[in-house]
């Protein structure tokens, strides 16, 4: 149930029970205590190239070379929004402090910035 690919991010949960990892086309994440395989969020059409919790840690962010950002419920790992507008690969996403924004990194050159409250 691993990653088919290298692995090209990791991200532990803010309350360190669940450790998430990015390759593929999909993020998986791992029971923090005995590595054990909990599930997998899968929706990009791309390499998925980094992966971040919200700071509550109810919710993933996730990038791809698919040019998007996608949120995730990290209990359903289903799918809650996908952001369209970079022109090229995203490759980075940080939340800020309180989990109401996101920003991303592309190759594009540019950095964007997100509601995810929305």
């Amino acid at each position: 149930r691993g990653h088919q690919n290298s692995v090209v991010s990791v991200a532990w949960s803010p309350h360190g029970d669940l450790l998430a990892s990015a390759s593929d086309l999909t993020i998986r994440l791992w029971d923090a205590r005995t590595f054990a395989w909990v599930g997998a969020c899968i929706g990009h059409d791309g390499l998925v190239h980094s992966v971040a919790w919200a700071p509550l840690g109810q919710r993933l962010a996730s990038t791809s070379w698919d040019r998007s950002l996608r949120l995730w419920d990290a209990t359903s790992r289903s799918c809650l929004a996908t952001c369209t507008g970079h022109t090229d690969r995203v490759y980075c996403v940080a939340w800020d402090h309180e989990g109401g924004r996101l920003a991303t990194g592309s190759s594009d050159d540019t950095v964007r910035l997100w509601d995810a409250t929305a």
